[in-house]
């Protein structure tokens, strides 16, 4: 909560004024209380506008930067299955997926690194 002291002073000096000045001024010092008053309601709204409107701070999903290296590796396991299977049989097919394997688990322990 904002300190009200301020605001408090200004009311309690408008008052007192308006006790020594006598009535004839009431208008003035109101009209002078109320100027005051609305400023500082228009500060604290400016202020909490600026705080709603503050752009948040981007969350990055954990996972993010391995979609691409998953969908390459997927893309690429295709055609890199089919060639394998095709020219070394069973052996071929399992270094294949090995290598696949080995290339994600090193970029996910890269990503775990900087993050």
């Amino acid at each position: 909560m904002p300190d009200q002291r301020p605001l408090r002073e200004d009311f309690q000096a408008t008052l007192d004024a308006r006790r020594d000045l006598g009535p004839d001024y009431e208008e003035a010092l109101v009209d002078s209380f109320t100027e005051r008053l609305d400023a500082t309601i228009a500060a604290r709204v400016r202020a909490e506008l600026d705080r709603d409107t503050a752009p948040p701070h981007k969350k990055s999903t954990p996972g993010a930067p391995m979609i691409p290296v998953a969908l390459g590796s997927m893309a690429m396991g295709i055609p890199l299955t089919a060639i394998a299977s095709a020219n070394a049989g069973l052996v071929g097919l399992i270094i294949t997926w090995l290598a696949i394997v080995v290339i994600n688990v090193a970029a996910a322990a890269a990503v775990m690194r900087r993050g």
